[in-house]
């Protein structure tokens, strides 16, 4: 198996007691009274100088503050309400020349392009890149059948692009948005830095597999992947750069802006509204009850669902687990919400899914079953039931 992060996910399912995450979550630790790491890194937020944390994103700033106006920090973005809570705030407060970069989404949405060219309206420069889409195509296929996640093709983009760039441009400083670790339970162990190294990022970002290994995986075993589909320019910006030169130009890693200000997704929302024209959906989102997340992408919705089948926590888990840490809602309310969209079917590009991916409905399903594992999933009259819901 590609994936290296199922084999250590525990057979025994819990429920953290003060939120609704379960031990299923790749790197998750819970403490001896069934506390998720997330739900510690909340709990040890409210105990944070904020104000003295402040003051050392000033002086990381100052320490990168072009003298000519030129661009001076880059922020990987789609146009979301996170990327442009950080650009914003960095230009428009602190004084920065920032660049977003764009990995472009597998399949734009209509709401998607219009808050991505709202933002770019609002006074931030943007770098949208491409990538060959037949090439894209198969390998988000190859993807979704060796990783159980077609969406992991625009993840390798998302996260390893920006660095290119910074390489090309000479951009010592790369800001992302939260670190998922501690914002959403992962590994608590970088707690107090404000970057992720390079080295973290296969195991954490990429679920244990180098991206070569995954494309000699493809060439040797898919019909529908051939050499002739692939040369090195269209594969350069998928993997990682190169670390000595990143090291040389003086680029540590990831800085999360939710190291230096307290992250909480909701104010970040209203933040966009006001500042950068992001409008939210005029639906929630499917698998969950927002109107305001994972808006950009036809594909991210089918990403959250096959989260479900291999790990039974979706989009509803990670949205209501942040605002119970966040105290806007009770864990009864989150439960609650759990209980009525928690693994919804992405039905409304479904279609598009299929399509993007060349492939029919029966092969579909017969990919999404063998992603079921044994101890989360029974057949029951033909149908699957998931073994142990939150309660």
């Amino acid at each position: 198996m590609l994936d290296k992060q199922i084999k250590d996910i525990p057979k025994k399912i819990l429920w953290c007691k003060q939120c609704c995450i379960s031990n299923q979550r790749p790197r998750i630790i819970f403490d001896e009274k069934q506390i998720c790491s997330a739900c510690k890194h909340a709990n040890y937020k409210g105990n944070i100088d904020w104000q003295k944390r402040e003051n050392e994103l000033l002086r990381l700033l100052d320490k990168h503050r072009s003298k000519d106006s030129k661009w001076d920090v880059i922020v990987p973005s789609s146009g979301g309400k996170d990327s442009g809570f950080v650009a914003h705030q960095l230009k428009y407060k602190y004084g920065m020349n920032p660049l977003t970069v764009t990995w472009s989404p597998l399949e734009y949405t209509q709401i998607g392009k219009e808050n991505f060219d709202a933002l770019n309206e609002s006074g931030i420069s943007n770098f949208l890149y491409t990538p060959n889409r037949n090439l894209q195509k198969k390998l988000a296929r190859l993807c979704f059948e060796e990783l159980g996640d077609a969406f992991h093709v625009f993840v390798l983009g998302q996260i390893n692009f920006p660095f290119h760039i910074a390489l090309k441009l000479n951009i010592n400083l790369v800001f992302y948005g939260e670190n998922g670790e501690l914002e959403y339970a992962g590994d608590p162990k970088h707690k107090d830095k404000p970057y992720k190294p390079m080295s973290e990022w296969t195991r954490q970002h990429f679920k244990g597999v180098k991206f070569e290994d995954l494309i000699s995986y493809g060439l040797k075993n898919k019909e529908y992947l051939k050499k002739k589909d692939i040369n090195n320019g269209d594969l350069e910006f998928y993997k990682i750069p190169n670390l000595n030169k990143l090291s040389k130009l003086g680029i540590k890693g990831k800085y999360f802006f939710s190291y230096y200000k307290k992250w909480t997704p909701q104010e970040n929302y209203y933040y966009c509204v006001d500042n950068t024209g992001f409008k939210p959906n005029n639906e929630r989102t499917e698998g969950t009850y927002s109107k305001y997340s994972s808006l950009d992408d036809k594909m991210d919705g089918m990403h959250y669902y096959m989260r479900y089948i291999k790990f039974g926590l979706g989009r509803c888990s990670e949205e209501a687990s942040h605002e119970i840490r966040d105290k806007h809602i009770s864990r009864e309310e989150g439960i609650k919400l759990m209980n009525k969209y928690e693994g919804e079917f992405p039905k409304k590009y479904f279609k598009d899914f299929l399509n993007y991916l060349n492939i029919n409905e029966k092969h579909f399903w017969k990919i999404v079953d063998q992603w079921r594992p044994k101890h989360l999933w029974k057949k029951k009259n033909k149908k699957w039931i998931f073994k142990k819901k939150i309660i």
